[in-house]
């Protein structure tokens, strides 16, 4: 019933957020962070490789993995039309098994959420530290939902440089504080001189965690040294609900 994550979710994803798009300055962030790192890096949620490719330029070694094809074709598209050739692997985060072990693994921008069940989130840490070599990094961002308004419905349009247009309707569903998940309903519709030519629904939940209570799942996971910085400055303590929280740990030698 659900596309998770197609071809017009791609289009529009690069529309609002292209490839060197920074966030809030994550990628200076995660460049500055990542500074020194001379194995390989591992960005797990790679998508189109907003994030990917300008660390493959800034001459970090980094392969991506994600469980959208259609997201990964688009990167390798740009990858190649910049010289690039990074490793690319089509999989689920929770588990799977790469032929490399990673210095460093990095989920920006709030990918770890997209873990559906707790259990996901887990399996998704060991599969991680499983990953990192002795002394390995994760860096993970975070996300409260302090801007969720379960009932709300709202249409978005996006023209394209073809002349064509994708509209998004964003049904904001359910905020379940107890399970601690959000749940929308988006519906992507592609139109092409006013006529609608291609439609994806899809389910887009995202699980957030406390502080406090991710630093446990992380030590639980066997990781330490567990920092969390806000808002893109190292060893910030967050002193909000609004702001982005990005957790450090390191695995054990």
């Amino acid at each position: 019933m659900f596309s998770n994550y197609g071809k017009l979710s791609t289009e529009v994803y690069q529309h609002t957020k292209p490839v060197g798009h920074s966030i809030d300055g994550d990628i200076e962030y995660y460049k500055e962070r990542l500074k020194g790192c001379r194995g390989r890096i591992l960005e797990a949620g790679a998508g189109t490789g907003r994030m990917l490719i300008p660390l493959l330029e800034e001459g970090f070694l980094i392969d991506g993995i994600d469980y959208s094809k259609d997201m990964l074709d688009f990167c390798r598209q740009q990858c190649e039309k910049r010289g690039l050739n990074p490793d690319l692997y089509e999989g689920v985060l929770q588990y799977f098994s790469l032929p490399s072990k990673y210095d460093a693994i990095i989920l920006p921008a709030g990918t770890f959420g997209l873990l559906e069940q707790r259990e996901e989130a887990v399996s998704a840490l060991d599969c991680f530290y499983e990953h990192l070599n002795p002394g390995g990094r994760i860096l993970i961002d975070l996300f409260l939902p302090c801007h969720f308004k379960a009932g709300t419905l709202s249409t978005t349009a996006f023209p394209l440089p073809d002349g064509d247009g994708i509209t998004l309707e964003n049904k904001s569903a359910q905020l379940d504080w107890l399970n601690q998940y959000t749940l929308s309903y988006l519906k992507y519709e592609k139109w092409s001189a006013g006529k609608l030519v291609e439609t994806e629904l899809q389910k887009f939940l995202i699980r957030w965690y406390g502080v406090e209570e991710f630093k446990l799942m992380l030590e639980k996971a066997g990781f330490h040294s567990i920092t969390c910085s806000a808002d893109y400055t190292y060893m910030e303590e967050p002193a909000r609900q609004d702001q982005a929280y990005t957790f450090e740990a390191v695995r054990r030698e």
